[in-house]
């Protein structure tokens, strides 16, 4: 599996070339800044690809903005923001692409090698891998439907925006398959989202309610 990795601290690229070599993946091309990115993906048409919110020369959202563009030029290339910080307009624009293939990790959350590489894999091949607090930030400035939600319901659709399926919610939340499958259904509901829907579902009520609360990309500074 081919990654091209956008990163301007050199030594956790490094780190990110090594760790992900030593988990069968190929590194194919490191950049620090967006022109590089959007070069290095249509160079190496890679596999997958990890980005970096803040980038050279201002270190605002030159990262989030060149993967929108990579996306629009290469559409359902995979994408996994790896970030400190979450850039809400763009990222909002980023995960209401119903194509999936897209995540949104916060670094300082990562705590295990084997959920990030298993995100990356995910996100490689079609799937959304989102940290809760990413959508906790990105649903906070949009009221409506999720305020109608349980707390329950918001910690199942927080686990489904990860990409779990229905089995592993209820083991983390110790209730029954059979609980988890109404709440699924409840938040489909309040959302107004059809059950029927077979995508991703774990990840589309969430993308879905971006899609219609913030789904105009901001005008470029």
């Amino acid at each position: 599996m081919r990654v091209v990795i956008a990163e301007d601290n050199v030594l956790l690229s490094s780190g990110l070339e090594l760790l992900l070599g030593s988990q069968g993946f190929e590194v194919v091309a490191i950049t620090d800044d967006a022109p590089g990115f959007l070069a290095a993906v249509e160079t190496h048409r890679p596999d997958v690809t990890i980005v970096d919110v803040r980038l050279p020369p201002t270190f605002r959202d030159e990262g989030i903005r060149a993967a929108l563009q990579a996306r629009r030029e290469h559409p359902g290339l995979p994408v996994l923001v790896l970030s400190q910080y979450v850039e809400q307009a763009y990222a909002g624009r980023l995960l209401s692409d119903p194509r999936g293939g897209i995540g949104y990790l916060l670094k300082d959350r990562v705590s295990r090698i084997a959920e990030f590489t298993d995100a990356l894999r995910r996100v490689a091949t079609g799937g959304t891998a989102m940290d809760p607090e990413v959508i906790a930030q990105l649903l906070a400035v949009r009221n409506d439907p999720v305020d109608a939600l349980t707390p329950r319901e918001r910690e199942v659709l927080a686990l489904m925006a990860e990409g779990h399926d229905n089995l592993t919610i209820a083991q983390r939340l110790f209730v029954t398959d059979n609980a988890v499958h109404k709440h699924v259904g409840g938040v489909f509901l309040k959302l107004g989202l059809s059950a029927g829907d077979t995508g991703h579902r774990r990840v589309r009520a969430v993308l879905a309610y971006l899609r219609r609360h913030g789904g105009t990309e901001p005008s470029p500074r």
